[in-house]
């Protein structure tokens, strides 16, 4: 944040996925980066981490038909040990390797003989797709603090420090393709929605009957939600 810049009002919170089959998703992930699974009478499932943040895994109708704009990235000892929990190599780049979970939910695998871990990988970044990520970054930095770092590119997108979500980085991608989808893989902040809306976020849903917090999207589309 600047010297000048906004006083942070948010601090991250828990991460979220949406899967037509929760239950095996959960497992795959508690298996490959650590924590226990809990399943509720509706089959929606999270996973509790401890220290590190928690993913909730919640049950939508619609299958996943296109990238996801949001992603993982975990270090690995090896692509073998995530094969085996049923994820699927895509592509190999330079510096990682393009994989799928089991609901072809992509993330990237930097490889790391030398992990130390008690589970196949470890994550430690959070990737979000944008065609303007110096923005968005500068927005999310102004709404959670922490420090912005440079990209591969030179530019700053990555922040580091953010309230709520310890040492994961927060990798904002500079890509050229547009929005066609609600994002499956979302977080939740904890924060006054209103103040939210005031900074430039826009309110998609309020507290209701059914669910306790605000569904909103920050200026570049990305859902998220608000726990006041």
């Amino acid at each position: 944040m600047s010297p000048n810049g906004p006083k942070p009002n948010a601090s991250l919170k828990d991460f979220c996925i949406d899967a037509t089959l929760p239950v095996p998703v959960a497992k795959f992930w508690a298996a490959a980066i650590g924590g226990e699974v809990d399943i509720d009478e509706a089959g929606e499932a999270l996973i509790r981490r401890g220290e590190d943040v928690d993913i909730w895994i919640n049950r939508v109708p619609e299958a996943k038909t296109v990238k996801n704009r949001v992603h993982f990235d975990v270090y690995a000892r090896t692509v073998d040990d995530l094969v085996a929990l049923g994820a699927t190599a895509r592509a190999t780049e330079p510096e990682w390797v393009v994989m799928a979970d089991v609901e072809g939910n992509e993330f990237c695998a930097f490889l790391d003989p030398e992990l130390e871990s008690d589970t196949p990988a470890k994550l430690f970044a959070v990737c979000t797709d944008s065609d303007k990520p110096v923005e968005i970054a500068q927005w999310w930095q102004d709404r959670v603090g922490g420090t912005l770092t440079p990209g591969s590119d030179g530019t700053l997108r990555w922040l580091r420090g953010g309230a709520g979500w310890g040492d994961l980085i927060w990798k904002f991608v500079r890509v050229p393709d547009e929005r066609v989808v609600k994002n499956r893989w979302h977080w939740d902040v904890r924060a006054d929605a209103a103040e939210l809306v005031h900074d430039g976020a826009r309110a998609l849903r309020g507290p209701d009957t059914d669910i306790r917090w605000t569904v909103l999207t920050d200026p570049d589309g990305n859902e998220f939600c608000a726990f006041g």
